[in-house]
């Protein structure tokens, strides 16, 4: 089998396993425990917190252990819009992961008011849009550093400053770009970042929030005081030290390998472009994920390709897993300004470092002659 759909999960990491296993074997204390067993599974469950602070240039104070992605995303949004003394507006882009959407629109039925900042045909947000829609009451901003279905790249760094200059948090979904893009949360001068394991090749069910102390925040999880009160529950120490490693281990890769990944990206789209009758690009052609290709086949259906695909050994996506079985059109792909029947023919490449070449090319051929015969 050729596993193209990493955006939706990457396998576990070896890194991963090995670190956790003690922590749910002869660590298995509660971290609240004040034995010498509750010690030893806070001593992982700390040092995990400095590795993946270290790793995304914070300090071990600013980062929460969650649940995951969404749970994170949730938090960030309600949470630092419920803390603000400005008010209850909230900023977001059209094409945010449905755990920002909806926690943005969620906050709309107790008085807020959401605005969603257009892309263009690439999917990236204008700056100018961004400052332009900044007001006295608003609380917080959510934007993507990168898409998961059109692997767009956000101009962070600049959206940041403008959010900056207006006194506002920004807060960032890394959910698709922690371990594949340099994060450095003193560069990007965000107020909140979140990051998802299972994307790294951690076990699911663990991801992490950059909240910094000064950030106003006000908690959605109560009953425990754990982390300092921002998230109460128990912590899951095994989780934690899996989310660590395996973010390291996806650091050191994109360190060492990430312009070949680029590279090989590519040379498959240039493939798809060439071989696939009508297959057209969704995304940016060269500020993307370097393991992310993306297209729209008109006149098939999205699904039908997929089926083909897999009964050949090649298992991608039609886009986020999240939306998986709606038959609804993409929000991120109508908002590029695709036709709905078109943004229903969406096919998604999602491939890290372990994935060679001759494995592209290969879905590319099939494609080639796959996509003539359903023409017919």
């Amino acid at each position: 089998m050729i596993y193209l759909d990493e955006a939706a999960t990457a396998p576990v990491r070896r890194e991963a396993l090995e670190a956790a296993w003690p922590y749910l074997t002869a660590e298995f204390g509660n971290p609240s425990s004040v034995h010498t067993v509750g010690e030893a599974a806070r001593a992982g469950l700390e040092r995990a917190r400095a590795d993946v602070a270290r790793l995304l240039g914070a300090r071990a104070g600013e980062i929460l252990f969650t649940s995951g992605g969404t749970e994170a995303d949730n938090a960030a949004v309600k949470g630092i819009a419920l803390a603000s003394a400005r008010g209850r507006h909230v900023i977001v882009s059209a094409v945010e992961h449905p755990a920002v959407l909806e926690a943005a629109e969620f906050l709309g039925r107790f008085g807020g008011e959401v605005t969603r900042l257009p892309v263009d045909a690439d999917g990236l947000v204008a700056p100018e849009a961004l400052d332009a829609a900044i007001r006295p009451d608003t609380a917080v901003i959510s934007i993507q550093h990168a898409n998961s279905e059109i692997g767009t790249i956000q101009p962070v760094e600049e959206l940041a400053r403008i959010a900056s200059r207006h006194g506002v948090p920004l807060h960032v979904d890394a959910v698709q770009s922690a371990g594949t893009l340099p994060l450095d949360m003193r560069a990007l001068g965000v107020q909140a970042l979140t990051i998802s394991g299972h994307k790294l090749g951690a076990p699911k069910g663990v991801g992490a929030l950059y909240l910094p102390l000064r950030v106003p925040f006000e908690p959605l999880i109560h009953g425990g005081a754990q982390q300092r009160g921002r998230r109460s529950g128990t912590e899951d120490p095994a989780g934690a030290v899996a989310l660590a490693a395996a973010l390291e281990a996806s650091c050191r890769d994109a360190a060492t390998q990430g312009e070949a990944l680029a590279a090989r990206r590519d040379r498959f789209i240039g493939a798809m472009l060439e071989q696939v009758p009508g297959a057209r690009l969704t995304g940016a052609r060269h500020r993307r994920l370097p393991g992310h290709a993306s297209f729209v086949f008109p006149g098939l259906s999205g699904e039908s390709v997929l089926l083909e695909l897999e009964a050949r050994g090649i298992v991608c996506s039609s886009g986020s897993a999240c939306a998986a079985g709606s038959d609804e059109p993409s929000h991120v792909l109508l908002s590029l300004g695709l036709e709905p029947d078109v943004a229903r023919t969406a096919v998604r490449f999602t491939f890290g470092h372990r994935v060679p070449e001759s494995d592209l090319m290969r879905a590319a051929s099939e494609l080639a002659r796959i996509v003539p015969a359903m023409h017919r």
